[in-house]
């Protein structure tokens, strides 16, 4: 991806607070998930891109070209990423976050190709970093009309969890996480876009509500909030499909997963 080596390290600084209607708004809208002060996957709520609707592609995300660079491939995942946890946010935190594109690389799967963009965003209260991320983003080409659904290999069986809890999810959940998170991937709220053009069976259940899930039920099995988390997409979760989360002994560490009820897994996570 040569063509692209100049957006290495590009990126923006902004500004956001901790506000009690964030967080009252973020508790209101997964009030299972909403543990300690500021709960966990509650930075995705800050500093989000905000662009005008002359600045948004087709999928309702800002266009290729503004905070990412011009990719030929246009149909967009969010594959996976880790997060640190370097301390905890409180609430009426003045938060700044760096955000820089750290690695574009360029791959062929067994659908086509595939392009790997992969973005750190560091939040930082008073000079000191609280949350360091890396987000994982995929670009692939869309689905050939009439072409057969993907099959995912499911993950390994690692036996009875040591703790599980059902994912919960229905159209007013996934429009709420869209809007604290400002996200406006059309894939979470208009089916038909979801279906017609993406190749989905219906609106998908984002990957980061579901890597909050695997946070919460860690943190819960843990006794404490994890050090470092890592996840990664493994298979699409559309609404109406019922999903469990589950948390296995891993070494020092618990292996985490959500699994479609009688399907596959469709996110694995680790966190220590």
């Amino acid at each position: 991806m040569g063509a692209f080596d100049d957006w290495i390290g590009r990126g923006s600084r902004r500004e956001d607070t901790v506000s009690p209607r964030l967080v009252a708004q973020y508790r209101a809208a997964l009030p299972d998930l909403a543990v300690g002060e500021v709960p966990p996957g509650m930075f995705w709520t800050l500093s989000p891109d905000a662009y005008p609707p002359a600045d948004l592609g087709r999928d309702g995300h800002p266009r290729l070209g503004l905070e990412l660079p011009p990719l030929p491939l246009k149909r967009r995942m969010w594959a996976g990423g880790e997060v640190a946890f370097r301390g905890v946010f409180h609430v009426g935190d003045a938060v700044v976050r760096d955000s820089r594109i750290e690695r574009i690389s360029e791959k062929t799967g067994s659908t086509g190709p595939l392009i790997f963009v992969s973005v750190r965003h560091d939040y930082s209260v008073g000079g000191k970093v609280i949350v360091s991320e890396r987000q994982d983003l995929v670009y692939r080409e869309d689905p050939a009309a009439g072409a057969p659904a993907v099959i995912y290999p499911d993950a390994p069986d690692l036996g009875p969890p040591l703790a599980e809890m059902p994912l919960l999810a229905d159209p007013v959940r996934l429009f709420r996480f869209s809007a604290l998170t400002f996200n406006g991937h059309r894939i979470h709220y208009d089916a038909d876009y979801a279906r017609g053009v993406e190749g989905y069976a219906g609106l998908v259940v984002h990957g980061p509500l579901q890597a909050v899930a695997m946070m919460v039920l860690a943190a819960r099995v843990l006794g404490r909030e994890p050090a470092v988390f890592s996840y990664r997409g493994l298979s699409p979760l559309t609404l109406g499909q019922d999903a469990v989360v589950e948390a296995h002994r891993d070494g020092d560490g618990l292996a985490l997963r959500v699994r479609r009820s009688g399907g596959p897994v469709t996110m694995a996570g680790r966190a220590v």
